[in-house]
Protein backbone atom coordinates (compact mmCIF):
# COMPACT_ATOMS: atom_id res chain seq x y z
CA UNK A 1 0.00 0.00 0.00
CA UNK A 2 1.13 3.10 -0.84
CA UNK A 3 1.83 5.87 1.42
CA UNK A 4 0.33 9.31 1.34
CA UNK A 5 3.75 11.22 2.54
CA UNK A 6 3.00 15.33 2.14
CA UNK A 7 5.35 17.81 3.17
CA UNK A 8 5.54 20.58 5.66
CA UNK A 9 3.84 23.13 3.59
CA UNK A 10 1.50 20.84 1.79
CA UNK A 11 -0.11 20.28 5.19
CA UNK A 12 0.32 24.23 6.85
CA UNK A 13 -1.68 24.79 3.56
CA UNK A 14 -4.08 22.64 3.96
CA UNK A 15 -4.81 23.67 7.53
CA UNK A 16 -5.59 27.11 6.49
CA UNK A 17 -7.40 26.40 3.75
CA UNK A 18 -10.07 24.16 6.37
CA UNK A 19 -9.91 26.66 9.21
CA UNK A 20 -9.96 29.52 6.94
CA UNK A 21 -13.57 27.94 4.93
CA UNK A 22 -14.71 26.66 8.49
CA UNK A 23 -14.02 30.04 10.72
CA UNK A 24 -14.21 32.84 7.97
CA UNK A 25 -16.19 34.93 10.22
CA UNK A 26 -16.20 35.15 14.22
CA UNK A 27 -17.01 37.10 17.08
CA UNK A 28 -14.01 36.58 20.21
CA UNK A 29 -13.65 39.12 23.03
CA UNK A 30 -10.67 38.81 25.13
CA UNK A 31 -7.96 41.85 26.63
CA UNK A 32 -5.35 43.34 24.21
CA UNK A 33 -1.36 42.73 25.35
CA UNK A 34 1.74 43.08 23.76
CA UNK A 35 0.56 45.45 21.27
CA UNK A 36 3.26 46.48 18.38
CA UNK A 37 2.58 48.45 15.59
CA UNK A 38 5.81 48.95 13.42
CA UNK A 39 6.62 51.47 10.43
CA UNK A 40 4.17 49.29 8.14
CA UNK A 41 1.27 50.80 10.06
CA UNK A 42 -0.30 47.51 10.84
CA UNK A 43 -1.12 46.05 14.56
CA UNK A 44 -0.36 43.15 15.74
CA UNK A 45 -1.14 42.11 19.44
CA UNK A 46 -2.60 39.21 21.28
CA UNK A 47 -5.72 38.39 22.36
CA UNK A 48 -6.15 36.68 26.18
CA UNK A 49 -8.44 35.56 28.70
CA UNK A 50 -8.00 34.29 32.00
CA UNK A 51 -6.35 30.59 30.42
CA UNK A 52 -6.14 31.14 26.50
CA UNK A 53 -4.17 33.36 23.81
CA UNK A 54 -4.37 33.88 20.39
CA UNK A 55 -2.24 36.11 18.01
CA UNK A 56 -4.05 38.93 16.16
CA UNK A 57 -3.29 41.33 13.13
CA UNK A 58 -5.19 44.47 11.97
CA UNK A 59 -4.46 45.76 8.77
CA UNK A 60 -2.69 49.47 8.28
CA UNK A 61 -6.20 50.41 6.09
CA UNK A 62 -8.78 49.25 9.12
CA UNK A 63 -6.08 50.55 12.14
CA UNK A 64 -6.32 53.82 10.33
CA UNK A 65 -9.59 54.56 10.55
CA UNK A 66 -10.00 53.67 14.22
CA UNK A 67 -11.31 56.95 15.94
CA UNK A 68 -9.21 55.92 19.39
CA UNK A 69 -5.87 54.12 20.34
CA UNK A 70 -5.12 50.50 20.73
CA UNK A 71 -3.55 50.01 24.11
CA UNK A 72 -2.27 47.20 26.52
CA UNK A 73 -5.57 46.32 28.93
CA UNK A 74 -7.96 47.25 26.48
CA UNK A 75 -10.94 44.53 26.43
CA UNK A 76 -12.73 44.12 23.39
CA UNK A 77 -14.84 42.58 20.71
CA UNK A 78 -13.42 41.81 17.28
CA UNK A 79 -14.82 40.23 14.43
CA UNK A 80 -12.13 38.07 12.99
CA UNK A 81 -11.43 35.34 10.49
CA UNK A 82 -9.34 33.00 11.41
CA UNK A 83 -5.98 31.56 9.35
CA UNK A 84 -2.34 30.16 9.62
CA UNK A 85 0.34 31.87 9.20
CA UNK A 86 2.37 29.41 7.00
CA UNK A 87 6.13 30.55 7.27
CA UNK A 88 5.55 29.82 11.13
CA UNK A 89 3.36 27.17 10.86
CA UNK A 90 0.78 29.53 13.60
CA UNK A 91 -3.07 30.26 13.55
CA UNK A 92 -3.89 33.58 13.94
CA UNK A 93 -6.71 35.99 13.76
CA UNK A 94 -6.80 38.67 11.13
CA UNK A 95 -9.25 41.46 12.46
CA UNK A 96 -11.74 43.06 10.51
CA UNK A 97 -13.61 44.94 13.29
CA UNK A 98 -13.17 45.95 16.45
CA UNK A 99 -14.45 47.77 19.41
CA UNK A 100 -14.44 48.56 23.26
CA UNK A 101 -16.05 45.93 25.44
CA UNK A 102 -18.89 48.00 27.75
CA UNK A 103 -17.93 51.31 26.44
CA UNK A 104 -18.24 52.89 22.35
CA UNK A 105 -15.31 53.50 21.11
CA UNK A 106 -16.44 57.47 20.50
CA UNK A 107 -16.49 57.96 23.98
CA UNK A 108 -13.32 55.93 24.77
CA UNK A 109 -11.47 58.17 22.26
CA UNK A 110 -13.09 60.84 23.45
CA UNK A 111 -11.67 60.15 26.83
CA UNK A 112 -7.89 59.29 25.54
CA UNK A 113 -7.76 62.46 23.86
CA UNK A 114 -9.03 64.51 26.92
CA UNK A 115 -6.67 62.70 28.81
CA UNK A 116 -4.04 63.83 26.10
CA UNK A 117 -4.35 67.11 26.19
CA UNK A 118 -4.75 67.39 29.44
CA UNK A 119 -1.31 66.64 30.24
CA UNK A 120 -0.08 68.90 27.28
CA UNK A 121 -1.44 71.60 29.15
CA UNK A 122 -4.17 72.93 26.32
CA UNK A 123 -6.74 73.31 29.43
CA UNK A 124 -4.96 75.20 31.40
CA UNK A 125 -6.57 78.09 33.17
CA UNK A 126 -3.31 80.34 32.69
CA UNK A 127 -3.38 80.34 29.04
CA UNK A 128 -7.31 81.03 28.76
CA UNK A 129 -7.43 84.87 27.48
CA UNK A 130 -10.27 87.13 29.18
CA UNK A 131 -13.27 88.02 27.03
CA UNK A 132 -13.42 92.22 26.55
CA UNK A 133 -15.84 93.75 28.47
CA UNK A 134 -17.94 95.20 25.52
CA UNK A 135 -16.57 93.69 22.35
CA UNK A 136 -17.53 95.71 19.07
CA UNK A 137 -16.70 93.00 16.26
CA UNK A 138 -17.95 89.40 16.93
CA UNK A 139 -16.88 86.68 14.77
CA UNK A 140 -19.49 83.43 14.61
CA UNK A 141 -18.16 80.30 13.18
CA UNK A 142 -21.31 78.04 12.80
CA UNK A 143 -23.87 76.46 10.01
CA UNK A 144 -25.24 79.04 8.34
CA UNK A 145 -28.52 77.06 7.86
CA UNK A 146 -28.49 75.81 11.50
CA UNK A 147 -30.84 77.17 14.48
CA UNK A 148 -27.77 78.19 16.45
CA UNK A 149 -26.90 80.80 14.27
CA UNK A 150 -30.40 81.94 14.25
CA UNK A 151 -30.30 81.94 18.09
CA UNK A 152 -27.10 83.95 18.36
CA UNK A 153 -28.26 87.00 16.12
CA UNK A 154 -31.41 86.90 17.93
CA UNK A 155 -30.24 87.26 21.10
CA UNK A 156 -27.16 89.27 19.55
CA UNK A 157 -29.46 91.79 18.47
CA UNK A 158 -31.64 92.21 21.20
CA UNK A 159 -29.28 92.98 23.75
CA UNK A 160 -27.04 95.13 21.47
CA UNK A 161 -28.24 95.79 18.21
CA UNK A 162 -25.48 97.99 16.65
CA UNK A 163 -22.62 95.43 17.16
CA UNK A 164 -20.74 94.26 13.85
CA UNK A 165 -20.85 90.63 13.26
CA UNK A 166 -18.62 88.50 10.80
CA UNK A 167 -20.45 84.67 9.92
CA UNK A 168 -18.06 82.45 9.03
CA UNK A 169 -20.22 79.43 7.63
CA UNK A 170 -18.66 75.80 8.06
CA UNK A 171 -19.67 72.22 8.22
CA UNK A 172 -20.66 71.44 11.76
CA UNK A 173 -20.87 67.54 11.34
CA UNK A 174 -19.27 64.63 9.19
CA UNK A 175 -15.74 64.22 8.07
CA UNK A 176 -15.46 67.19 6.53
CA UNK A 177 -16.60 69.73 9.62
CA UNK A 178 -13.02 69.04 11.22
CA UNK A 179 -10.79 70.55 8.13
CA UNK A 180 -13.65 73.74 7.70
CA UNK A 181 -13.85 74.39 10.91
CA UNK A 182 -9.52 74.50 11.21
CA UNK A 183 -9.72 76.88 8.25
CA UNK A 184 -12.45 79.32 9.54
CA UNK A 185 -10.30 79.38 13.17
CA UNK A 186 -7.16 79.98 11.14
CA UNK A 187 -8.51 82.54 8.43
CA UNK A 188 -10.43 84.54 11.06
CA UNK A 189 -6.94 84.83 13.24
CA UNK A 190 -4.66 85.04 10.21
CA UNK A 191 -7.13 87.96 8.28
CA UNK A 192 -9.28 89.37 10.59
CA UNK A 193 -7.44 90.52 13.80
CA UNK A 194 -9.87 93.91 14.42
CA UNK A 195 -12.01 90.63 15.67
CA UNK A 196 -12.80 90.98 19.66
CA UNK A 197 -14.35 87.23 19.92
CA UNK A 198 -15.58 83.99 18.11
CA UNK A 199 -17.78 82.06 18.88
CA UNK A 200 -17.55 78.06 17.66
CA UNK A 201 -20.56 76.37 18.12
CA UNK A 202 -23.86 74.11 17.03
CA UNK A 203 -26.91 73.02 18.31
CA UNK A 204 -27.62 69.80 20.30
CA UNK A 205 -27.10 65.92 18.72
CA UNK A 206 -25.56 62.76 19.18
CA UNK A 207 -21.87 62.23 20.15
CA UNK A 208 -21.23 61.56 16.42
CA UNK A 209 -23.05 64.71 15.36
CA UNK A 210 -20.90 66.33 17.68
CA UNK A 211 -17.69 64.55 16.86
CA UNK A 212 -16.36 67.16 14.53
CA UNK A 213 -15.41 69.37 18.12
CA UNK A 214 -13.85 66.59 19.34
CA UNK A 215 -11.24 66.14 16.73
CA UNK A 216 -7.36 66.96 18.02
CA UNK A 217 -6.34 69.34 15.31
CA UNK A 218 -9.40 71.55 16.28
CA UNK A 219 -8.51 71.75 19.98
CA UNK A 220 -4.75 72.62 19.06
CA UNK A 221 -5.95 75.60 16.50
CA UNK A 222 -8.53 76.68 19.04
CA UNK A 223 -5.34 76.59 21.70
CA UNK A 224 -3.25 78.73 19.22
CA UNK A 225 -5.74 80.98 18.97
CA UNK A 226 -5.06 84.79 19.78
CA UNK A 227 -8.75 86.45 19.63
CA UNK A 228 -10.53 84.73 22.85
CA UNK A 229 -13.00 82.03 21.54
CA UNK A 230 -15.85 80.62 23.24
CA UNK A 231 -17.19 77.33 22.05
CA UNK A 232 -20.82 76.73 22.73
CA UNK A 233 -21.71 73.15 21.46
CA UNK A 234 -25.01 71.05 21.58
CA UNK A 235 -26.75 71.24 24.98
CA UNK A 236 -26.37 71.66 28.42
CA UNK A 237 -25.14 68.39 29.29
CA UNK A 238 -22.85 67.91 25.89
CA UNK A 239 -19.28 68.27 26.73
CA UNK A 240 -17.11 68.57 23.91
CA UNK A 241 -13.04 68.79 23.21
CA UNK A 242 -13.49 72.12 21.89
CA UNK A 243 -14.84 73.06 24.80
CA UNK A 244 -12.21 72.44 27.59
CA UNK A 245 -9.66 73.95 25.22
CA UNK A 246 -11.59 77.23 24.30
CA UNK A 247 -11.57 80.50 26.74
CA UNK A 248 -14.76 80.07 27.60
CA UNK A 249 -17.76 77.13 27.57
CA UNK A 250 -21.32 78.22 26.69
CA UNK A 251 -23.84 75.33 27.23
CA UNK A 252 -25.57 76.63 24.33
CA UNK A 253 -25.28 78.85 21.45
CA UNK A 254 -28.02 81.32 22.69
CA UNK A 255 -25.73 81.26 26.26
CA UNK A 256 -22.91 82.16 24.36
CA UNK A 257 -25.05 85.18 22.71
CA UNK A 258 -25.77 86.20 26.43
CA UNK A 259 -22.40 85.55 27.85
CA UNK A 260 -20.01 87.35 24.85
CA UNK A 261 -22.16 90.89 25.50
CA UNK A 262 -23.72 92.82 28.06
CA UNK A 263 -27.28 94.13 27.95
CA UNK A 264 -27.47 97.61 26.33
CA UNK A 265 -30.47 98.43 28.54
CA UNK A 266 -28.62 97.06 31.55
CA UNK A 267 -25.88 98.70 30.80
CA UNK A 268 -27.51 102.09 30.25
CA UNK A 269 -29.37 101.49 33.36
CA UNK A 270 -26.27 100.96 35.16
CA UNK A 271 -24.81 104.68 33.87
CA UNK A 272 -27.53 106.48 34.55
CA UNK A 273 -27.25 105.67 38.05
CA UNK A 274 -23.39 106.32 37.97
CA UNK A 275 -24.29 109.54 36.63
CA UNK A 276 -27.05 110.19 39.13
CA UNK A 277 -24.73 109.18 41.61
CA UNK A 278 -21.97 111.46 40.72
CA UNK A 279 -24.37 114.27 39.97
CA UNK A 280 -25.28 113.83 43.86
CA UNK A 281 -21.93 113.82 44.87
CA UNK A 282 -21.36 117.09 42.92
CA UNK A 283 -23.89 118.85 44.19
CA UNK A 284 -22.86 117.98 47.85
CA UNK A 285 -19.60 118.77 46.75
CA UNK A 286 -20.42 122.51 45.41
CA UNK A 287 -22.64 123.02 48.71
CA UNK A 288 -19.94 122.76 51.17
CA UNK A 289 -17.81 125.15 48.91
CA UNK A 290 -20.13 127.67 48.78
CA UNK A 291 -20.70 127.41 52.86
CA UNK A 292 -16.72 127.63 52.77
CA UNK A 293 -17.20 130.76 50.53
CA UNK A 294 -19.63 131.96 52.97
CA UNK A 295 -17.90 131.85 55.83
CA UNK A 296 -14.73 133.13 54.14
CA UNK A 297 -16.13 136.49 52.88
CA UNK A 298 -17.62 137.07 56.81
CA UNK A 299 -14.88 136.48 58.27
CA UNK A 300 -12.62 138.18 56.01
CA UNK A 301 -15.06 140.52 54.09
CA UNK A 302 -15.53 141.98 50.75
CA UNK A 303 -12.77 140.91 48.80
CA UNK A 304 -13.13 143.79 46.29
CA UNK A 305 -12.61 146.52 48.84
CA UNK A 306 -9.22 144.57 49.92
CA UNK A 307 -8.27 145.00 46.27
CA UNK A 308 -9.34 148.21 45.77
CA UNK A 309 -7.39 149.11 48.91
CA UNK A 310 -3.87 147.38 47.56
CA UNK A 311 -4.32 149.31 44.14
CA UNK A 312 -4.37 152.25 45.83
CA UNK A 313 -1.28 151.54 47.87
CA UNK A 314 0.34 150.64 44.31
CA UNK A 315 -0.21 153.63 42.94
CA UNK A 316 1.00 155.81 45.97
CA UNK A 317 4.27 153.53 45.60
CA UNK A 318 4.99 154.45 42.37
CA UNK A 319 4.59 158.03 42.30
CA UNK A 320 7.26 157.63 45.75
CA UNK A 321 9.25 155.86 43.20
CA UNK A 322 8.93 158.16 40.29
CA UNK A 323 9.87 161.01 42.46
CA UNK A 324 12.93 159.85 44.24
CA UNK A 325 14.26 158.29 40.88
CA UNK A 326 15.72 161.74 40.28
CA UNK A 327 17.10 162.18 43.56
CA UNK A 328 18.78 158.77 43.58
CA UNK A 329 20.16 159.62 39.77
CA UNK A 330 21.89 162.85 40.93
CA UNK A 331 23.19 160.94 43.93
CA UNK A 332 24.84 158.57 42.05
CA UNK A 333 26.28 160.98 39.47
CA UNK A 334 27.99 162.62 42.56
CA UNK A 335 29.56 159.08 43.55
CA UNK A 336 30.91 158.53 40.15
CA UNK A 337 32.63 161.96 40.04
CA UNK A 338 34.44 161.18 43.51
CA UNK A 339 35.23 157.83 42.00
CA UNK A 340 36.86 159.00 39.05
CA UNK A 341 39.00 161.37 41.06
CA UNK A 342 40.50 158.94 42.85
CA UNK A 343 41.32 156.76 40.04
CA UNK A 344 42.94 159.36 38.90
CA UNK A 345 44.82 159.83 41.52
CA UNK A 346 46.03 156.20 41.75
CA UNK A 347 46.85 156.73 38.15
CA UNK A 348 47.94 153.08 37.48
CA UNK A 349 51.16 154.42 35.70
CA UNK A 350 52.71 156.48 38.95
CA UNK A 351 51.99 153.51 40.56
CA UNK A 352 53.95 151.64 38.30
CA UNK A 353 56.78 153.90 38.03
CA UNK A 354 57.22 154.03 41.98
CA UNK A 355 57.24 150.23 42.10
CA UNK A 356 60.11 150.27 39.63
CA UNK A 357 62.15 152.86 41.74
CA UNK A 358 61.30 150.38 45.24
CA UNK A 359 62.24 147.45 42.94
CA UNK A 360 65.70 148.59 41.53
CA UNK A 361 66.48 149.68 45.35
CA UNK A 362 65.80 146.10 46.94
CA UNK A 363 67.77 144.35 44.00
CA UNK A 364 70.97 146.98 44.61
CA UNK A 365 69.93 146.02 48.62
CA UNK A 366 70.03 142.21 47.66
CA UNK A 367 73.06 142.07 45.60
CA UNK A 368 75.31 143.98 48.65
CA UNK A 369 73.70 141.49 51.08
CA UNK A 370 74.94 138.32 48.88
CA UNK A 371 78.53 139.60 48.09
CA UNK A 372 78.98 139.86 51.79
CA UNK A 373 77.77 136.53 52.56
CA UNK A 374 80.01 135.04 50.00
CA UNK A 375 83.06 136.96 51.13
CA UNK A 376 82.03 135.59 54.73
CA UNK A 377 81.28 131.88 53.32
CA UNK A 378 85.00 131.95 51.50
CA UNK A 379 86.83 133.27 54.68
CA UNK A 380 85.47 130.50 55.99
CA UNK A 381 86.63 127.85 53.22
CA UNK A 382 90.05 129.32 53.43
CA UNK A 383 90.23 128.79 57.84
CA UNK A 384 89.12 125.50 56.94
CA UNK A 385 91.72 124.44 54.30
CA UNK A 386 94.32 126.11 56.53
CA UNK A 387 93.70 123.78 59.44
CA UNK A 388 93.30 120.95 56.40
CA UNK A 389 96.87 121.54 55.08
CA UNK A 390 98.29 121.71 58.48
CA UNK A 391 96.82 117.98 59.26
CA UNK A 392 98.06 116.89 55.66
CA UNK A 393 100.54 114.14 56.35
CA UNK A 394 102.34 115.60 53.14
CA UNK A 395 102.65 118.94 55.09
CA UNK A 396 104.22 117.36 57.88
CA UNK A 397 106.92 115.11 55.82
CA UNK A 398 107.91 118.39 54.64
CA UNK A 399 109.03 119.46 57.72
CA UNK A 400 111.57 116.65 57.73
CA UNK A 401 109.19 114.04 59.48
CA UNK A 402 109.11 110.73 58.40
CA UNK A 403 107.08 107.16 58.46
CA UNK A 404 108.66 103.91 59.44
CA UNK A 405 107.31 100.82 58.41
CA UNK A 406 108.71 97.27 59.31
CA UNK A 407 108.44 95.31 56.35
CA UNK A 408 108.00 92.01 57.89
CA UNK A 409 105.43 92.77 60.29
CA UNK A 410 104.03 95.48 57.41
CA UNK A 411 102.70 98.27 59.99
CA UNK A 412 103.90 101.54 60.87
CA UNK A 413 106.23 101.93 63.78
CA UNK A 414 105.55 103.74 66.78
CA UNK A 415 107.75 102.46 69.29
CA UNK A 416 111.33 101.23 68.84
CA UNK A 417 110.47 98.15 71.08
CA UNK A 418 107.95 97.11 68.05
CA UNK A 419 111.34 96.02 66.07
CA UNK A 420 114.79 94.21 66.49
CA UNK A 421 117.96 95.12 65.40
CA UNK A 422 118.87 93.57 61.75
CA UNK A 423 115.52 94.11 60.92
CA UNK A 424 114.80 96.22 57.69
CA UNK A 425 112.56 98.81 57.42
CA UNK A 426 110.53 101.20 54.76
CA UNK A 427 110.97 105.05 55.65
CA UNK A 428 108.43 106.98 53.64
CA UNK A 429 109.84 110.73 53.37
CA UNK A 430 108.54 114.07 51.43
CA UNK A 431 110.35 112.63 48.58
CA UNK A 432 110.80 109.66 47.81
CA UNK A 433 111.41 106.39 50.51
CA UNK A 434 114.04 104.71 51.82
CA UNK A 435 114.94 100.74 52.69
CA UNK A 436 117.11 100.69 55.96
CA UNK A 437 118.65 97.58 58.20
CA UNK A 438 118.08 98.70 61.98
CA UNK A 439 121.82 98.31 63.29
CA UNK A 440 121.41 99.94 66.94
CA UNK A 441 118.12 101.05 68.46
CA UNK A 442 117.52 103.49 71.70
CA UNK A 443 114.36 103.20 73.50
CA UNK A 444 114.51 106.24 75.30
CA UNK A 445 111.24 108.88 74.59
CA UNK A 446 112.14 111.75 72.72
CA UNK A 447 110.15 113.80 74.74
Amino acid sequence: MAKNILTVSELTGMIRSNLELNFSSLWIEGEISNLRIPSSGHCYFILKDKKSQIRCVIFRSIAYGLPYNLEDGLSVICKAGLTVYEPRGEYQLIVEYIEPKGKGELLLAFEQLKSKLEKEGLFDTDHKKPLPFLPQKIGIITSSTGAAIRDILTILGRRFSNLEILIYPVTVQGKDAPPEIVDALEYLNNNRKDLDVIILGRGGGSMEDLWAFNDEKVARTIYKTKIPVISAVGHEIDFTISDFVADLRAPTPSAAAELVVKNKLDLVNSINNIKSRLINSLRQILLKEHEKLDYLIKALGDPRKRINEYSMKIDDLQNRITLSSGHLINQKRQILELNKRALYIRNPKEQIFLLKEKNLLFNKDLIKQIMAILQQKQNSIDTVMGKLNMLNPSSILRRGYSITKSLIKEKVIKDSREIEKGEEVEVTLYKGKAYLKVEKLHHDSIV
